[in-house]
């Protein structure tokens, strides 16, 4: 990538948020799921670097950014993200207008930052993610918030030694496969190195920083504030998405007042890597439709 601008943000809280961005153009900020950094989002910058300023940025605790002193109590919440992303914006010094698109935990987090700013949001694309406590629609299972509330208040009482089992299971070879077979991403058009440096990332992570920030985003839910934000919309849905199921994104586009819903046939929670030539075909479409209206 040609690299236009790469530094770190200072936050009014004192932690340094790495931004980089690439291209010219309107500017398009691309917001990461939870234990995910920039990379998820090679194919979409190669891309679209002609006609935008592609701008990427990592959430405090994730790649490049810095992590928090005490991150069982830190703010890593959906609040808190759209303010970072606020700061980003200025420090940017982006005047016009900007698309904003999120992934998994992203989708929530640019919603926020449209519902508290509307007239800076140009089009909104949430992609593969909900707007609303997204442990309650979890593989569409209800046991999945209270096995992740297991599993956190394990890793909590065995301490550092949570991060000594919580690693190897990220990190083991076998991990990609695994995840294949068990349907989490698409078994056919997965590409292993897309994955692998998804699940490097989390093996770097520090799990406290991962699990402050499920649990935090748990908790968020922007129903009653979806109807507020008048936003041309492209809510991007992948049928055998376990981690978001297809209902969430049918809501959100019910709730939301100017929104289509675009579904991938094929594909997983991970169908921005696995399918992007289809993603951004109909990106472009969307991208040209949004910018041609008049802003209020």
């Amino acid at each position: 990538m040609e690299e236009l601008h790469a530094s770190y943000i200072l936050t009014d809280d004192g932690e340094q948020i790495y931004v980089h961005a690439v291209g010219e153009g309107t500017p398009l900020i691309c917001c990461n799921g939870a234990g995910v950094s920039t990379f998820f989002w090679s194919y979409l910058v190669d891309h679209f670097k002609r006609d935008h300023r592609v701008i990427l940025w990592d959430y405090r605790g994730h790649g490049r950014s810095s992590l928090p002193q005490d991150p069982p109590s830190a703010d890593l919440s959906i609040e808190r993200f759209a303010s970072d992303l606020r700061l980003v914006i200025e420090a940017l010094e982006l005047a016009e207008p900007v698309i904003l698109v999120g992934h998994s935990m992203g989708c929530q987090v640019i919603l926020e930052y449209a519902a508290r700013h509307p007239n800076e949001v140009r089009a909104l694309v949430p992609m593969l993610g909900t707007y609303a406590r997204p442990l309650d629609t979890l593989l569409d299972s209800p046991l999945s918030k209270p096995i992740f509330d297991l599993v956190k208040r394990t890793g909590i009482a065995m301490g550092k030694g949570g991060r000594r089992w919580f690693r190897p299971l990220v990190g083991a070879p076998w991990a990609f496969d695994l995840a294949r077979r068990a349907g989490l991403v698409d078994r056919h058009y997965a590409n292993r190195q897309d994955l692998e440096m998804y699940l490097d990332h989390l093996n770097q992570m520090d799990p406290e920083v991962l699990f402050r920030t499920i649990e935090l985003i748990a908790e968020h839910d922007l129903t009653d504030r979806l109807p507020s934000i008048q936003v041309p919309t492209l809510v991007v849905a992948a049928e055998n998405d376990l981690f978001t199921p297809m209902q969430c994104s049918e809501k959100m586009v019910e709730l939301l007042p100017d929104a289509e819903l675009f579904v991938l046939a094929q594909g997983s929670h991970a169908a921005l890597v696995e399918h992007p030539e289809t993603i951004h075909l109909r990106l472009e479409r969307f991208f040209a439709e949004a910018l041609q209206r008049p802003k209020d």
